[in-house]
């Protein structure tokens, strides 16, 4: 991961997050504020906007420097989750990390997830989705392997009656419907994946 492409890294999440904008709208419209896709979209596009500063920085320090624009940015509950998930990330990972030091910082990464969002896995939020993908990053699976985990871990809060955030409101209505936040990340988590082994 030395020579890691940031720049079409962003270039790639942006695209997904700005395709998938309004899916995710209604899925948050469903239990939600119905506002998560554009949100989510506002804010990649303002990361895709500073992608020549991002990609000259550390690895480290462009995480960081990712997650403080996304909270920024994005607003609602999302941009403060997905802003912290960027910015432990940053804070843990070395400026070129291998398998064991990406899935420990990634773990820590989580953590401050959760911290911030005062939640816990089975409660229907993106930790449902984020937990699964840091364990099949700790088996060892592909790149393919951990997208297929993410998907199936964003199809499993279907079922789950939310506990926390604004769909907690509605109780057993909850139910039945995917989580927003879960199926961004399962979208992110395919889209790095991708992007990381198709480079040169």
């Amino acid at each position: 991961m030395a020579a890691l492409d940031l720049a079409r890294l962003i270039t790639a999440a942006a695209d997904t997050i700005a395709a998938h904008a309004e899916e995710l709208t209604t899925l948050d419209q469903a239990i939600g504020d119905g506002d998560h896709g554009l949100n989510m979209k506002r804010g990649f596009e303002a990361v895709r906007a500073d992608t020549v500063a991002f990609s000259t920085k550390s690895l480290p320090e462009a995480l960081k420097a990712i997650g403080t624009k996304l909270v920024m940015t994005v607003g609602g509950a999302s941009g403060p989750l997905f802003g912290t998930l960027f910015l432990a990330l940053g804070k843990e990972i070395s400026a070129e990390p291998d398998r064991a030091n990406l899935t420990a910082a990634f773990g820590k990464a989580i953590e401050a997830v959760a911290a911030r969002g005062k939640s816990q896995v089975g409660q229907k939020t993106m930790l449902d989705v984020l937990q699964p993908v840091h364990e099949a990053l700790a088996e060892g699976k592909t790149a393919a392997e951990i997208a297929d985990m993410a998907d199936r871990a964003a199809d499993a809060t279907v079922p789950m009656k939310a506990l926390r955030g604004r769909a907690s409101f509605l109780g057993d209505r909850s139910i039945g419907h995917m989580d927003a936040g879960g199926r961004s990340v399962a979208l992110l988590v395919r889209t790095i994946g991708e992007t990381l082994e198709g480079q040169p």
